[in-house]
């Protein structure tokens, strides 16, 4: 049963459009067990633990620092080779998220992940495996942009409006989780170690490796997808219902990717913000974690971390929809908290990098537990990079929801978003593969970050406005065969499918 309503706001989820007053389907909510399934709530937890079982497990492997291995290189040229496919493939995933439904998209994308950690155990009992790292990380590089593509766009299109920050939070504390326990692991194992000089041998190995539980995890994240509920019958908490992409063929799917950057050109002044997103992981798990710390000691700094971005994505959540603040001013509250902690952690990080090069730190070298000396003000600093990680990460998505409440149109921006970070994963984990030195890794992770900030800026200020408007939603206006609909035929076309929506109901 649902109503069709007078009101003042926006086409769905909340908001206003161009100020003239039109009809917004409004659904009552199922009750009972069916309404706690349907919520969008239900479903964004869900979603955070098809991630939990599969990025976060990779995260967690990556932040011990060389996936966990003494010898980094291989790690860091499976990592490179995962986001040179990954880059490709996510500029794309759009495309092909609108046409399977993300469903399926998310089914496909999880797969990779367990071909990935199963790759890992394989170089535990083969030390020579490592081009079969390389080549699984390959495959998960294009699953990996399927999987995030998808992920985007339910994300940003369950909420309303002003829900944006807190269902981002709610994902991205749950998608962490998978790396907190993923690192608990490795830290109960080596907490009682003493070892500060680790030789490679088959029986150090099985001590720095994950275990086998990982890779039953990930087999486990395949199945939650099968369990989420049809967006279609997914209704917001003010009663709107997802507007699901209705594009019948391949043709208009790519033609929707076109017209998204020709007409929402905007979108690219993110990209250098977009691109520096993952490229300080490389300095941190591996030139920073990896270079200074024993094992016990990266297992630790691993594990706080990621609870560290459970913090920083809830609390920069709840501040970006704050209701009693203008979005434009939260989108530029954001802004500044991002920059000013930029600042705070790396010009604390810079007296640390200044003090050790590559050079100065082989591999057989006794490396910091901790219990030694200077080890705390050490920790903190990796968690104020937790903190900024997952404040960077949320605030871009946040950014990008600001633009758009169509699920379409989120998924080509969260292929962008993926395909140009992964760009910058690729860059980063191969110069750190050909032992670019430190203090270079370290300032290119600097400069990036304040370069993206810089770019966002004139971005937000010009893009991002107080609610959604209709006329900003280009892909609404292509029909079935890729021809431009005025706003006019775009609202009368939306309130023909609520009537239907009404009918069937």
């Amino acid at each position: 049963m649902s109503d069709v309503q007078e009101k003042g706001s926006a086409y769905n989820s909340g908001g206003s459009d161009d100020g003239s007053q039109h009809q917004v389907a409004v659904f009552d909510r199922p009750t009972g067990i069916k309404g706690i399934y349907y919520h969008p709530v239900t479903q964004v937890v869900m979603l955070g633990f098809v991630c939990f079982m599969g990025p976060g497990l990779f995260n967690a492997l990556n932040g011990l620092g060389g996936g966990g291995q003494l010898d980094a290189t291989t790690s860091a040229n499976a990592n490179a080779t995962l986001y040179a496919t990954f880059a490709f493939g996510a500029f794309f995933s759009g495309s092909i998220n609108n046409k399977l439904g993300s469903r399926l998209t998310l089914l496909l994308g999880i797969t990779g992940y367990s071909l990935y950690i199963g790759a890992y155990l394989a170089l535990n009992i083969h030390p020579h495996a490592g081009a079969f790292l390389i080549t699984a990380g390959a495959i998960l590089g294009i699953c990996a942009g399927l999987l995030w593509t998808a992920q985007g766009s339910l994300m940003l299109a369950y909420p309303t409006e002003d829900q944006k920050g807190k269902f981002i939070g709610i994902f991205w504390a749950i998608f962490n989780l998978g790396a907190v326990v993923g690192a608990a692991v490795p830290l109960g194992q080596n907490f009682h170690s003493t070892v500060r000089i680790i030789v490679v041998t088959r029986s150090t190995v099985p001590h720095i490796y994950p275990p086998i539980g990982f890779l039953v995890l990930t087999l486990l994240g395949v199945m939650i997808p099968l369990f989420m509920a049809d967006p279609t019958k997914v209704i917001r908490t003010d009663g709107t219902k997802v507007t699901v992409p209705r594009h019948p063929t391949w043709k208009v799917e790519i033609y929707g990717l076109w017209v998204t950057l020709v007409t929402d050109p905007m979108v690219i002044l993110l990209f250098p913000m977009f691109l520096a997103s993952n490229w300080f992981y490389t300095w941190q798990f591996n030139d920073y974690n990896d270079a200074l710390f024993n094992i016990r000691a990266r297992s630790l700094n691993n594990l706080v971390y990621w609870l560290s971005q459970i913090v920083g994505s809830i609390s920069i959540g709840a501040l970006l929809d704050q209701k009693w603040i203008s979005r434009r001013v939260r989108a530029f509250s954001g802004w500044t908290i991002l920059f000013i902690m930029v600042f705070v952690v790396h010009i604390w990080a810079y007296f640390y990098q200044r003090t050790y090069t590559r050079e100065s730190i082989p591999p057989d070298s006794s490396k910091m537990d901790i219990f030694d000396h200077g080890y705390t003000p050490r920790i903190w600093l990796f968690i104020f990079c937790g903190l900024l990680d997952a404040m960077w990460q949320t605030t871009a998505y946040w950014i990008m929801g600001a633009m758009s409440n169509d699920p379409a149109k989120l998924a080509y921006f969260a292929g962008f978003y993926k395909s140009i970070q992964s760009a910058g994963g690729a860059g980063a984990w191969r110069a750190d593969a050909v032992k670019t030195p430190y203090m270079n890794m370290f300032i290119s992770t600097w400069v990036l970050l304040v370069a993206g900030l810089v770019f966002a800026l004139p971005m937000i200020y010009l893009r991002v406005k107080d609610h959604t408007e209709l006329a900003d939603e280009t892909l609404m206006h292509l029909d079935n065969s890729g021809n431009t609909l005025d706003t006019p035929q775009v609202r009368q076309q939306l309130e023909e499918r609520h009537v239907d929506e009404k009918e069937e109901k």
